[in-house]
């Protein structure tokens, strides 16, 4: 079940009219960069209750997972239309649309994680080929963690990062600016 792309425009002239828009991205992506006036509900929150509205527009960062999840988003519409924004926020933006940005918001946690793995891949690499062998192992580690978290969804890296000081603020903190 696909639900029907509409351009940031078209997005823009229907919330002007009263449509909800609706972030799909986790927390932490929201806090740091947002449409103004859109109402964030991860996707793997959907279902803890319907959406309500006329008129919804979903949206992502790109609008890969809108995409991806449209069955589950239009189940989550109680009734009305629903649409996905074309693009996702990158579209909004492209359109020449704002956006709210709070860069004192940390980077969402999966960035973290991308940085921290890769980083510790290629120090680990850099060990075991200029100083020991042995080193080879923390590369196999970081290998072997990212398979386990891809097969069963559970993220030991994402898990201890979001325990950091950067990221314990909270993600609702103070208003974004543009």
């Amino acid at each position: 079940m696909s639900l029907e792309t509409i351009t940031a425009r078209d997005a823009e002239a229907l919330v002007a009219k009263g449509a909800t828009l609706v972030d799909i991205r986790d927390r932490d992506e929201h806090a740091r960069e947002n449409i103004p006036g859109a109402v964030n509900r991860p996707v793997a929150a959907l279902s803890d209750a319907a959406i309500t509205g006329d008129c919804v527009i979903f949206h992502c960062r790109s609008g890969n997972r809108t995409s991806v999840n449209a069955a589950t988003l239009k189940a989550a519409v109680a009734e009305g239309r629903a649409y996905i924004l074309e693009g996702g926020i990158e579209g909004w933006k492209d359109a020449g649309l704002p956006v709210r940005r709070d860069r004192s918001q940390p980077i969402e946690i999966m960035r973290q994680v991308q940085i921290g793995a890769g980083s510790l891949v290629f120090i680990g690499v850099m060990l075991g080929l200029f100083v020991a062998p042995g080193f080879f192992a923390i590369p196999a580690f970081i290998g072997a963690g990212l398979t386990f978290a891809g097969i069963t969804g559970w993220c030991g890296m994402a898990k201890v990062l979001a325990l950091m000081p950067w990221n314990r603020r909270a993600a609702t903190g103070p208003a974004l600016s543009a």
